[in-house]
């Protein structure tokens, strides 16, 4: 018989918290000014017309309106937020 619990690892049970990047608004959907539309590792996607560019590389819209996916070259992709025409 064992005189000792079996007690695990004390060395294991720490990790980081997740960083929740990815897109986080799509195509074709309507947004308001400050949405945060993408946050990703470097700039992957670039920022078009009516979107900035965060510290952190996070894209966020400058304008309310809906937001479309387009090319910016070849290999490149670029997001833009287009206001309601009215």
């Amino acid at each position: 018989m064992a005189h000792k619990k079996g007690a695990g690892s004390t060395r294991n049970g720490r990790d980081s918290n997740s960083q929740r990047r990815g897109v986080k608004v799509y195509g074709g959907e309507t947004v308001t000014a400050g949405s945060i539309l993408v946050r990703q590792v470097g700039s992957t996607i670039a920022p078009g017309k009516n979107v900035a560019l965060g510290k952190d590389y996070t894209l966020f819209s400058l304008v309310d309106g809906t937001v479309k996916y387009e090319w910016r070259s070849r290999d490149k992709k670029k997001v833009s937020v287009y206001p309601a025409a009215s």
